[in-house]
C-alpha cells in the first residue's frame, strides 16, 4: 500500500510503498482509511518536537485523525462487519487499567498512539483496536468527519468541561477561530446557553465563526482585551477557552477573565506565566485540556449527526500530502486539511 513516512525529522515526509497492516491480536481492527486529518501537532513531529515524548522509531507513518471502513476485524471482535463506516479514537487503549476502568482512557497506562507512537493513517490501510472505533451514522462521510477524531474532540472535550461551569448570562471568550476553534465554537453553542464571543486574527476566520454560533466576534488588532471589557461591562468573561497558547493569546486571555473564572488552555507553544498572588486574589482557575476519551467522541459524533458540529475542511489526494503540510505551515487552510486516500 502506499503510506506517507517520516524518515528524519526536520525532513520532509515521502510517500513509500509498504505492506498493508493484518490483524495480529483478537481485538485488532484494519481499517481502510477514507480520511486522514492533517493537524500542527504533524508539523511539530516533522520537527522534531516530539521526538523524546513519542520514542518512535524512524521511519513510520504519521496521521492521528482517521475515518475510514473496517477491511478486517480479529476473532474476538464484536459489534463490527467489514465494511462498516467508522472513526477511530486516536487513543488504542487497554481496558484493564484503573484509567480505563474510570472511563478516563486518554491516560490508560497501556496505550499505542498511531500516528504519534505508532503507524497512523497517512495511508491506505491502519490498524488499531477495537476499543478506539466508533461507528458512524450513515449520514456521516470519513473524509468529512475525520478531523473530529483528535481536534474536534480535543475542542469538544473543552468545551464540555468549560459548560460545566457556565450558567444563562454568563460570557465565554474563545481565542482562535482556526482548525480546533471553529469546531469548539460550534460544540460550545450545543452545550451552552452563554454568551460566546471568538477572538481571532483574521476578518475571514471570524466570518466563519459567526456563521457558525459565536455571539459576538473581535478582532485581534491590538485593542481586543479592551473591545471584551466593553462586551462583558467591564468585569471580563467567566470562561476564556484558549485555542491558541502562544504569540501573545495568552497575556491577552488572563487580562480577559473576570474573577473567579476559568482559563482553559488548549493550544500550546508558549509559557503561562502569571503572579501566584494574582491567581489567589482573583480565585481564577486554570486547566489543562488534552483530547476527550471514547465517550467524548461518541458524544461528538451524535452532535455532528444531528448538524450541530460540522468540519470546515480542505481535502487533498494522499500523493499532495506535501501541499497539505505547506498550506496548513503558511496559514492557507480555513478549518482542516484531510488527506483522501
Amino acid at each position: 500500500m502506499k503510506a506517507v513516512r517520516l524518515h528524519a525529522y526536520d525532513r520532509r515526509p515521502v510517500l513509500d510503498e509498504v505492506p498493508e497492516p493484518v490483524v495480529s491480536g483478537p481485538l485488532d481492527v484494519v481499517v481502510r482509511v477514507g480520511g486522514a486529518g492533517v493537524c500542527r501537532t504533524d508539523l511539530h513531529i516533522i520537527e522534531g518536537q516530539w521526538e523524546q515524548k513519542s520514542g518512535v522509531a524512524l521511519p513510520y507513518v504519521q496521521g492521528h485523525e482517521n475515518a475510514g471502513w473496517v477491511a478486517e476485524v480479529g476473532p474476538a471482535v464484536t459489534g463490527l462487519a467489514v465494511g462498516d463506516p467508522v472513526i477511530l479514537h486516536p487513543l488504542a487503549t487497554c481496558g484493564l487499567c484503573p484509567a480505563c476502568r474510570r472511563g478516563d482512557d486518554v491516560h490508560c497506562a497501556d496505550s499505542s498512539f498511531p500516528g504519534i507512537d505508532a503507524d497512523g493513517g497517512f495511508a491506505e490501510y491502519l490498524r488499531t483496536n477495537a476499543r478506539a472505533v466508533v461507528p458512524l451514522d450513515p449520514a456521516l462521510a470519513p473524509a468529512d468527519v475525520a478531523a473530529l477524531a483528535d481536534a474536534g474532540l480535543t475542542a469538544y472535550h473543552a468545551a464540555k468541561k468549560a459548560a460545566r461551569r457556565l450558567t444563562p448570562g454568563d460570557k465565554a471568550v474563545v481565542i482562535g477561530a482556526g482548525g480546533l476553534g471553529h469546531i469548539g465554537i460550534q460544540a460550545l453553542r450545543a452545550l451552552t446557553p452563554a454568551e460566546l464571543i471568538m477572538v481571532d486574527t483574521s476578518p475571514d476566520a471570524l466570518k466563519l465563526a459567526a456563521r457558525l454560533g459565536a455571539h459576538h466576534t473581535v478582532l485581534a488588532d491590538g485593542g481586543q482585551v479592551d473591545q471584551v471589557a466593553d462586551l462583558t461591562g467591564g468585569q471580563g468573561a467567566e470562561t476564556v477557552v484558549d485555542f491558541v497558547g502562544e504569540g501573545g493569546a495568552l497575556e491577552d486571555g488572563v487580562r480577559m477573565l473576570r474573577r473567579a473564572g476559568d482559563y482553559h488552555v488548549v493550544g500550546y507553544g508558549g509559557t503561562l506565566s502569571v503572579p501566584t498572588i494574582d491567581i489567589i486574589s482573583a480565585e481564577i482557575n486554570f486547566v489543562g485540556n488534552l483530547v476527550g476519551s471514547y465517550t467524548d467522541l461518541v458524544e461528538l459524533m451524535d452532535l455532528a449527526a444531528r448538524g450541530l458540529v460540522a468540519l470546515h475542511t480542505a481535502t487533498y489526494p494522499l500523493d499532495a500530502f506535501g501541499q497539505a503540510l505547506d498550506d496548513l505551515d503558511q496559514g492557507r487552510v480555513r478549518g482542516r486539511a484531510v488527506l483522501v486516500p
